[in-house]
């Protein structure tokens, strides 16, 4: 997916050398939760608006250089690494680096975040099934042959959650009736933990807790 038309030249860069005057009133004025520092034009790390309270205007960039982040990505970074580069350190901007280390440029979060809701995972009309199997046992292209052996198109999968060996898994389905494909996950030992109501399984557990709600109440 192509993203360089999303680099952004608004997000000013700081010598180390600055005094934090400048940047104290740039993190006052903008919701930027870093910004890029450098040396003789050579990238340094980044300041970070959550240590906004410490800076003292007086003080140069250079009191706080043991106090950057260094996280960053380049032009060939894909946009998977870059959405997770942004959550990893939980930033909305990220400065993009060139060979020599030199500053060209940020992404914005909220750019990304727009090319990503623009692919077809969200744009083309179909249904959400999220599944859930030991992290040993899953594959993509078993899930992908599970969902077009019943005459549905796989429009994207992602794994949203993993935890204690176990990984769940979000796909987006092009079918209108979902029954048959998550009957054939339970048949590969997934565990369908959210599909669309159409799901006769869901509809019937569903039927049944409130069944049982109502009995207990009476």
């Amino acid at each position: 997916m192509y993203i360089h038309d999303r680099i952004i030249h608004t997000v000013p860069v700081f010598e180390v050398s600055e005094t934090l005057k400048d940047v104290i009133a740039f993190f006052e004025e903008t919701t930027s939760s870093h910004v890029a520092v450098t040396e003789n034009g050579t990238y340094l790390g980044l300041l970070s608006e959550n240590d906004l309270a410490c800076f003292e205007p007086e003080k140069t960039i250079e009191d706080f250089r043991y106090e950057l982040e260094h996280f960053f990505v380049t032009k060939e970074t894909s946009w998977l690494d870059v959405l997770e580069m942004f959550s990893r350190n939980e930033a909305n901007v990220l400065p993009i680096l060139d060979k020599d280390q030199m500053v060209q440029g940020y992404y914005s979060l909220d750019d990304i975040v727009d090319v990503f809701i623009d692919t077809p995972f969200f744009k083309e009309p179909g249904a959400i099934l999220v599944v859930s199997i030991g992290a040993k046992d899953y594959s993509f292209s078993e899930m992908a042959q599970i969902v077009e052996s019943n005459n549905a198109r796989l429009l994207g999968a992602f794994i949203t959650n993993a935890e204690n060996d176990m990984v769940q898994i979000t796909l987006k389905i092009g079918t209108q009736n979902m029954n048959e494909v998550a009957q054939t996950f339970r048949r590969y030992n997934y565990t369908i933990e959210f599909g669309n109501s159409d799901d006769q399984f869901l509809e019937d557990l569903k039927q049944r807790s409130d069944y049982l709600e109502k009995y207990l109440n009476v």
